[in-house]
């Protein structure tokens, strides 16, 4: 039978493995219960409900470099992977933990085969938007002209990530590709991907942009918009130019 344990950390193993499953992992961390390295003036021997104001002292560890970094489990089983001896735990929601520990650097799982760093910024982006990015917003506030093509290195690894992705959001009916440069604003032409999409798209969006920008090739930019039949502007270009990388069934 599968815990919710489990179930996180067979997340964190899809997400290791491909950027698209990386959403899902967030979320489910986000609806978890952590573990931590560390003490309460409530300990008890067996489960505690800590109160609201309690003092607790969480337990830092060294890195190498000299830095520090708390360390967080996703469950039992990992946290003993990682001790020598016995040490105190707390068990706490991990939306409670990322609160509290803001500010500081973060690692889930060490020393079990699959973990994750977490730093300050991702932190952040985590408990404003459930992703590991926040995303940047530009508005294009006067009529602007731009270049459209298709590039020549075709970014096949973050294509096949973001159809993955999008599988997984039955509104999206396809999505499309192009090599868009701005002559105003930008010194060269960066990857653009436009969204065809029924109903809410925020969260689309915002899991879209993760993906694509932990796929992009050398890290490269890469704008998102959505598509809109019958509006002008780039998506006619798609719309009618461009053949989909993915096409809902």
């Amino acid at each position: 039978m599968q815990t919710e344990d489990n179930v996180l950390e067979i997340a964190l193993e899809l997400a290791a493995a491909e950027p698209a499953h990386r959403p899902e992992f967030f979320r489910l961390l986000l609806e978890s219960t952590i573990f931590i390295l560390g003490s309460s003036d409530q300990m008890d021997e067996g489960s505690v409900t800590l109160k609201a104001n309690t003092q607790i002292q969480i337990k830092n560890w060294v890195k190498p470099d000299g830095s520090s970094v708390i360390p967080f489990f996703s469950s039992l089983r990992a946290l003993q992977l990682a001790i020598q001896s016995d040490e105190q735990y707390i068990a706490l929601p991990a939306r409670t933990f990322f609160e509290i520990t803001r500010g500081a650097e973060l690692i889930l799982n060490p020393r079990s085969e699959y973990g994750k760093e977490f730093t300050r910024t991702e932190v952040e982006a985590l408990l404003s938007e459930g992703v590991s990015r926040l995303p940047e917003q530009r508005v294009v506030e006067k009529d602007t002209q731009v270049l459209l093509g298709q590039p020549s290195n075709y970014p096949t690894a973050m294509v096949a990530s973001l159809t993955t992705l999008l599988a997984k959001h039955s509104n999206v009916k396809a999505a499309y590709l192009a090599l868009m440069h701005d002559v105003s604003m930008d010194d060269k032409p960066h990857l653009i991907v436009g969204i065809e999409a029924e109903g809410d798209f925020e969260n689309v969006i915002r899991e879209a942009g993760t993906v694509a920008a932990d796929t992009a090739p050398k890290g490269e930019p890469v704008d998102l918009i959505r598509l809109i039949r019958g509006e002008p502007g780039l998506g006619q270009y798609f719309l009618e130019e461009v053949k989909p990388f993915y096409e809902r069934e």
